[in-house]
Order: structure tokens, then C-alpha cells, then sequence
């Protein structure tokens, strides 16, 4: 047995959405640990420990920071905003990493800004939550709404885990359009769909992901912090898409 479980090992890298760091992959890190994996997580810059000043980043940060991470043998999963940087990272070099998984989050479409594909979705609940610097350049999530944004089928301890850590958002990366997402597309791919989301409404994942194989899709009945909600659920599922 030990040493099919060392066969199944894989690196896997964690990275977060909007406002969140790698310490939302607390709980997730030890259940996919126990199915024998290696997880890791990183903080992308200016969230999290990354001191990079919020108004100097950009999509193009973002990707080089997943690329740094990487290896040509890792598994990338990106979650909500974070699909965003594990797209554009693929784009830019799809030999560092052996397959993207997209956690309820934005696949990266040609032509088209994470804030523009908001738009395209039926609903925009995250919206009435975002506070806008006064230069523009990043925004903050009213304290106030962000339990039932992300964490309201979570723990007791998850949201007062969760809301001190949140952290400002730069604006750049969520207007930045990729031009082109071919290599990225033709990557190996998997996405899971949270289908009692408050923030990225399931229609509109089910929407992103319409055209793509049924065996590539899998869904999970919670909202959008299934790494608190069901963290050993959410590790299964990634045990199963991770080719043996």
C-alpha cells in the first residue's frame, strides 16, 4: 500500500482568489496530505506575507509568481479571482505546470477582463460589497458582507478565522485582458463547479464551462469556501482528476 500511495503522489500548488492568501488552503493542505499528495500554497503578490506594494501589481505579476512556483510536474489548482493567474500563467508557458484545475473560478476567455466577464454573468453579488480606494487602483470588501459572500455554509470559526486576513485588492489584474488563451485551452484541464456559490453564481460557472467534456467537470453542493465547507470532499475530488 505504501507504495502505490507514493505512485499517486503529486505536487500540487494552491493559489487564491480575490482579497484571500495561502492561508485560506488551511484545512485543505493536510486533507490532500493525507491522500498522500504534496500541497503547497503560495501568496500571490500583495496579498497574504507578500509585502509587493498593491498598486505595483499586475496580471502579468500574478502569472510570474504561479510560473516561480511551478514545475512541469505540478498539478496548478487556481480558486475564483485565482483562475485568472493560473490561466495567464499557462498562457505564458504551459510546460511549467501538467494540468490547471479551476476551483468555482474565472477561466480566462480571448479578449476578455476577469471585471468583463463578471459583467456577463446573470448576477454581480460581489459588488455591492467592493469599497473602492479613492485613487482607484485597489479595492477592500465590506467586513460586514463578506460572511455571506464566501463563508456562510462554513464552521463557526472559519469567518472570524477568515476576516482579519482579507486584504486589499489591486485593480489591475481584473481588467487586464489576455489576448489569447489557446495554450492555456489546450492544457489538461479540470473545473469544479460550487453549485450554492454567492459570489461567482453557479449559472455562470456552468456557463464557462458549457463546451467542455463531462469528465473534466465535477460539482460540489456548497458555496464558494469549499476549502472550509468540505475540505476532505474537495480533496477527494482533486485525488480523482489527478491521472494515476
Amino acid at each position: 500500500p505504501s507504495f502505490c500511495k507514493a505512485l499517486a503522489m503529486s505536487d500540487i500548488l494552491l493559489v487564491h482568489g480575490s482579497c484571500h492568501g495561502a492561508w485560506c488552503w488551511r484545512d485543505l493542505i493536510p486533507a490532500l496530505q493525507e491522500l498522500g499528495h504534496s500541497p503547497r500554497a503560495i501568496d500571490l503578490p500583495s496579498h497574504g506575507d507578500d509585502t509587493t506594494p498593491v498598486n505595483a501589481v499586475t496580471l502579468d505579476s500574478y502569472a510570474d509568481a504561479v510560473l516561480a512556483a511551478s514545475t512541469p510536474d505540478t498539478v496548478v489548482v487556481g480558486h475564483s479571482m485565482g483562475g485568472f493567474a493560473i490561466g495567464a500563467a499557462a498562457q505564458k508557458d504551459p510546460s511549467a505546470m501538467a494540468r490547471l484545475i479551476y476551483l468555482c473560478a474565472y477561466v480566462p476567455a480571448a479578449g476578455l477582463s476577469l471585471a468583463e466577464m463578471r459583467k456577463q454573468a446573470p448576477s454581480q453579488p460581489l459588488m455591492p460589497a467592493v469599497c473602492l480606494a479613492p485613487n482607484g487602483k485597489s479595492f477592500t470588501l465590506d467586513p460586514a458582507m463578506t460572511e455571506a459572500l464566501f463563508y456562510h455554509d462554513c464552521p463557526p470559526d472559519v469567518a472570524g478565522f477568515a476576516a482579519p486576513r482579507l486584504c486589499a485588492q489591486a485593480v489591475a489584474p481584473t481588467i487586464k485582458p489576455l489576448a489569447d488563451t489557446a495554450r492555456a485551452d489546450a492544457m489538461p484541464r479540470s473545473y469544479i463547479r460550487c453549485m450554492d456559490d454567492r459570489t461567482i453564481p453557479p449559472a455562470y460557472q456552468v456557463t464557462m464551462t458549457k463546451d467542455w467534456p463531462s469528465a473534466d467537470v465535477h460539482e460540489m453542493a456548497c458555496g464558494h469556501s469549499p476549502f472550509f465547507t468540505d475540505p476532505a470532499g474537495l480533496a477527494r475530488i482533486i485525488d480523482d482528476i489527478i491521472p494515476r
